[in-house]
């Protein structure tokens, strides 16, 4: 059928005249400063060669077949599950197929009728995804603003003494590379009995020796529940949520993300295990090469007096606001065409006037690398 809808014409066009039309592109031959793989994990042959070892004389299917509570939950999830409950310092852990539907399954099904989520302003999609699948009602706070969300805190206690109160942010934010103070929210939470939630998909593996920035700040008793992630850093696919028994047994009842999908393939869940055993040997060499290159990018930035311009951030992820779509684009273009890849982040995915050049740094870029993507992006805004 080749008819369209006219609504959806209307809307492309619409994107198409803010300049802000997706579109896929294939990955070429560039310097990478775009993707997620902070410690070169989903580089890194080895690693094939070792999620393959993980499956020798194991009599596994190619596929999972099912649901984990039908066919599904091979013998290589609870072998998962059980290291990165000890390896994250959490009770349990319960994998998921992405860090999308982990966030969906949980905030779709946890905070009930009656009660409130009070969220970062700047969380991930899928976090605001969940929460409008869900039953309670939902508020934002001021981003990093802990002073704006005791007022939510006291404003939300008045409606009625019996809501429970879920506080949700991020360890580092995605689009701004930047983290909240993990303590003061942890002791906030506490002080109001409120349950603190705490998505870690950009800290996974590159904090804490190889576990998570909440580990790192020893606060794995304070939060009620941690997402994390193996698509990024760990160079897998997949995530977990971290949390009590009871939590589980609940996800297991009533995530519908967790039950109603084909769960991860064998190989897919080795993989994850031999990136964790990798981690073991090399974590803190690579970890040292990556903060490096993080100090490095920000001493140059600083040299170039480009330092006004970026988002504050300790990050793998460092950000320069570059205004408007056509401007980001132009400026990521100019950059592509010097061989180096670092991707433009555009409105509506951020505010506009915020758009953005998001610079992912890794633990293979190289010093000469960075300060040349940094010489260059200080000549095409001169």
């Amino acid at each position: 059928m080749e008819r369209t809808p006219g609504k959806l014409q209307a809307k492309l066009a619409e994107r198409l005249q803010k300049n802000a039309i997706r579109s896929l592109q294939s990955v070429g031959n560039l310097v990478d400063f775009s993707s997620n793989d902070y410690l070169g994990l989903a580089r890194n042959g080895e690693l094939v060669r070792a999620a393959h070892k993980f499956l020798e004389g194991m009599e596994l299917k190619n596929g999972a077949s099912g649901s984990r509570l039908l066919s599904g939950n091979h013998a290589l999830y609870p072998k998962l599950e059980e290291f990165l409950a000890a390896h994250h310092h959490a009770d349990t852990a319960l994998v998921f197929n992405s860090g999308y539907d982990a966030n969906i399954g949980f905030f779709s099904s946890v905070p009930q009728r009656g009660d409130i989520v009070i969220f970062d302003e700047l969380v991930h999609a899928s976090i605001r995804d969940g929460m409008q699948m869900g039953h309670a009602k939902s508020y934002k706070f001021a981003h990093n603003d802990i002073e704006d969300l005791s007022r939510h805190i006291e404003r939300s206690r008045n409606m009625d003494g019996s809501t429970e109160i879920y506080i949700v942010t991020e360890s580092v934010f995605s689009m701004d590379g930047d983290s909240p103070d993990l303590r003061g929210m942890a002791k906030l939470c506490k002080e109001n009995n409120c349950f603190l939630v705490v998505d870690e998909a950009h800290a996974t593996g590159v904090f804490g020796k190889g576990t998570d920035l909440i580990s790192e700040l020893g606060l794995e008793t304070e939060v009620f529940a941690r997402i994390i992630t193996f698509g990024k850093a760990m160079g897998c696919h997949g995530a977990a949520i971290l949390g009590s028994r009871p939590l589980t047994d609940y996800l297991i009842n009533f995530a519908r993300s967790f039950i109603y999908t084909t769960a991860l393939p064998p190989h897919a869940v080795a993989s994850i295990l031999a990136a964790y055993d990798f981690l073991k040997g090399n974590g803190a060499h690579i970890a040292e090469q990556l903060h490096g290159n993080i100090a490095h990018f920000k001493h140059e930035m600083e040299r170039l007096q480009l330092s006004d311009r970026f988002i504050q951030s300790h990050s793998a992820i460092q950000c320069m606001l570059v205004p408007g779509n056509a401007k980001v684009r132009s400026v990521a273009k100019e950059l592509q065409e010097e061989g180096f890849d670092v991707k433009p982040i555009l409105s509506p995915t951020v505010k506009e006037g915020q758009e953005r050049l998001r610079f992912c740094l890794h633990a293979y870029n190289t010093g000469g690398e960075i300060s040349r993507i940094l010489s260059l992006l200080k000549n095409e805004i001169a």
